[in-house]
């Protein structure tokens, strides 16, 4: 039952609307992937390559540590065993290796091996020769391993590979796979907007994974990057006992060639094999490698926002129900549409998808209105949550996270409701210039959707802190509410009375004696400047139209 109030008596003064965490930078300070990659970057400055020179090459070296720390384990396992085996030793046998799931590596292609070779050897040759070696007895990574490494002094290369032999091999996958992650994050952060293009920032992935709950199923990101998001479904599973690689079956597609190989070396790292089509001009737009029309139980995205100048003409035959754009095509020059009916499409009856949009594609009007209408209307929008500024680290503005779920119709309580979380003053401010969310806060909001949707609280994001918020806010019982200032589950009627729009600040409106902020004026001047674009391209779009009609009249 979804019940409406005030703010309950046990919450403070609004408070909540102010949930800013302090900055655990300092306690970040002593990990091991923060020490490393500091030296990284040092010796990265000193070299002169750039960022995106430096970064393939790096990630090749901390995977070739994570190969060689599981291939060490498995081949002292083997030679145990085949000291008192009639059939003798398997311990040079790829097969042994392949059959546990682990890479084999070659005497040449292992990490103990390179780090001993002499400055005077062509060492950046050598790792070229193991890469190549690696990706020969293990076919799943052929052409996905780096082989730039003759950009790099032979002194560089010997300083990189002792510092990255810091590492233990002790550590287990998901401790290699935090490394490999928080490298992805910091070259991102250094590239600026080309960062974009291939990570999204850990806490945004898993508060859409714990709203989607991927515990079991076919999982799809048409916009994979570096595959972020499929590691954190893989770490949900994890977190709820089960392993990984039987529970999800992982596919992907990326248009840069060099990104797709990012990702396949990301799920590699995190001890999983995805299907990931990448190069070659595969887009998503026009291209449908794994046929997906209702195929797929998540999807997770986080896609280029406001992309023009799509070729509407290579889409029509596409159009319809059951195909991959069932509401029809925006008339505007704009993909934002595109991209969440193919999210939408792809899933099947029982299917959830959680993704990152710009926020003009909550309100937007026209034919994309028409489109949202349609979405709402078959009851497949389940949860919007705004985000505030700084959350990425390639564009300040705000933005949405869109959240369907094609089984919300068969549950009778809240069929007819979508709930909107204003979210955008709940963060932690980690430097000047970006901010995330800690478990705790990532917890508070994946169980407020739990509440709303009758299901039971679930602490692993966040533990006893999450819960003790959760009931601050909600009371004992935990029993959902509207609370004004940061939820509300609007019905059908109130959305279409609000022409269809999916913006949580229209419905959530601010707690009781609490004004209008600076930031939130600049948000709704941030969103409107975004809508007073797009409907400048609507009017330029007709402006080429009516002349185009017009010059053919008079030729006639």
């Amino acid at each position: 039952m979804i019940t409406t109030a005030g703010l309950l008596a046990t919450q403070p003064d609004a408070c909540l609307m102010r949930w800013i965490a302090p900055s655990e930078k300092d306690a970040a300070s002593a990990t091991l992937e923060k020490r490393l990659w500091d030296a990284a970057d040092q010796f990265r400055a000193n070299s002169g390559l750039k960022a995106q020179e430096y970064s393939g090459p790096l990630l090749g070296l901390i995977f070739m540590r994570f190969a060689e720390a599981r291939f060490a384990a498995l081949r002292d396992k083997l030679q145990a065993a085949g000291s008192s085996s009639r059939r003798g030793s398997r311990v040079d046998d790829p097969a042994a290796y392949q059959a546990e799931g682990v890479l084999y590596l070659a005497p040449e292609a292992r990490y103990d091996a390179l780090l001993a070779l002499p400055e005077v050897a062509d060492i950046g040759a050598k790792v070229n020769d193991a890469m190549r070696a690696i990706e020969k007895h293990n076919p799943q990574l052929a052409g996905v391993l780096p082989k730039t490494f003759y950009l790099f002094t032979p002194t560089l290369l010997k300083d990189l590979l002792k510092k990255v032999s810091e590492i233990p091999v002790s550590l287990d996958f998901d401790a290699f796979g935090r490394i490999y992650e928080y490298f992805l994050g910091e070259f991102a952060m250094s590239e600026g907007q080309g960062g974009g293009e291939f990570y999204t920032p850990s806490s945004i992935v898993k508060l859409l994974t714990e709203v989607i709950e991927p515990f079991h199923g076919r999982i799809l990101d048409p916009a994979c990057g570096s595959g972020g998001m499929f590691v954190q479904s893989a770490r949900f599973v994890a977190e709820h006992q089960k392993n990984p690689a039987a529970e999800l079956a992982i596919c992907g597609v990326e248009k840069t060639d060099e990104t797709g190989r990012l990702c396949r070396l990301n799920l590699a790292v995190h001890g999983l094999e995805g299907d990931i089509r990448h190069g070659g001009n595969v887009n998503s737009y026009y291209d449908d490698p794994h046929t997906a029309t209702g195929q797929f139980d998540f999807v997770l995205a986080n896609p280029p926002f406001n992309v023009n100048a799509v070729d509407k003409e290579r889409l029509k035959d596409m159009v319809g129900p059951a195909r991959r754009f069932p509401f029809g095509l925006p008339r505007t020059d704009n993909g934002n549409y595109l991209w969440i009916q193919l999210f939408h499409s792809a899933l099947n009856a029982k299917g959830r998808a959680g993704f990152v949009m710009a926020n003009s594609a909550s309100d937007a009007r026209s034919s994309e209105q028409d489109i949202r209408q349609k979405l709402v209307e078959a009851r497949s929008v389940d949860v919007m949550v705004a985000v505030g500024p700084n959350m990425f680290y390639t564009v300040t503005l705000p933005c949405t996270l869109w959240f369907l779920d094609r089984g919300k119709a068969r549950r009778l309580h809240h069929a007819d409701h979508v709930l909107f979380i204003d979210a955008r003053h709940i963060y932690r401010q980690v430097d000047r210039a970006h901010r995330d969310w800690t478990p705790v806060q990532i917890g508070f909001i994946a169980n407020l959707v739990r509440l709303y949707r009758g299901e039971s609280p679930d602490y692993t994001q966040g533990g006893a802190e999450a819960e003790a918020k959760l009931k601050e806010v909600f009371g004992e019982l935990l029993a959902y509410v509207d609370v004004p200032g940061l939820c509300k589950a609007a019905t059908l009627a109130e959305i279409e009375a609000q022409g269809w729009s999916l913006n949580p600040g229209r419905y959530v409106g601010v707690a009781p004696g609490e004004d209008v902020s600076d930031e939130d004026f600049r948000t709704q001047l941030q969103g409107l400047n975004e809508e007073l674009e797009a409907l400048n391209a609507q009017a330029r779009e007709l402006e080429r139209t009516i002349a185009a009609n017009v010059a053919e009249l008079l030729e006639g």
